[in-house]
């Protein structure tokens, strides 16, 4: 079983830029789909980006242009740079791997917050 510990979060200003990073333990997931997904304030889970196992990426609508993932197989971990931040991206941002297709391993979470 991979575990998934995210950094990186805190709080900046609007317009500002933050980098999370999520570190996997236990096995390599350098075969598997990683993705970061978020939660907002009275909201439920939405995707914002996604990298396949042959680097492939993908990421919502809200996110595009402004965010980008990456992934280092050889130290295990992957990264989300956030630039041009603004409110509706103050969320619990969390890391996820997909085995099999499916999301089935998950970060702690980490709390980013926007003041606007």
């Amino acid at each position: 079983q991979v575990q998934l510990v995210e950094s990186g979060g805190g709080l900046v200003q609007a317009g500002g830029s933050l980098r999370l990073s999520c570190a996997a333990s236990g096995r390599s997931f350098s075969g598997d789909d990683m993705g970061w997904f978020r939660v907002a304030p009275g909201k439920e889970r939405e995707f914002v980006a996604t990298i396949t196992w042959n680097l492939r990426t993908r990421y919502a609508d809200s996110v595009k242009g402004r965010f980008t993932i990456s992934r280092d197989n050889a130290k295990n971990t992957i990264n989300l740079q956030m630039n041009s931040l603004n409110a509706d991206d103050t969320a619990v941002y969390y890391c996820a791997g997909a085995a099999n297709g499916r999301w089935n391993y998950w970060g702690q979470g980490t709390q980013v917050t926007v003041s606007s």
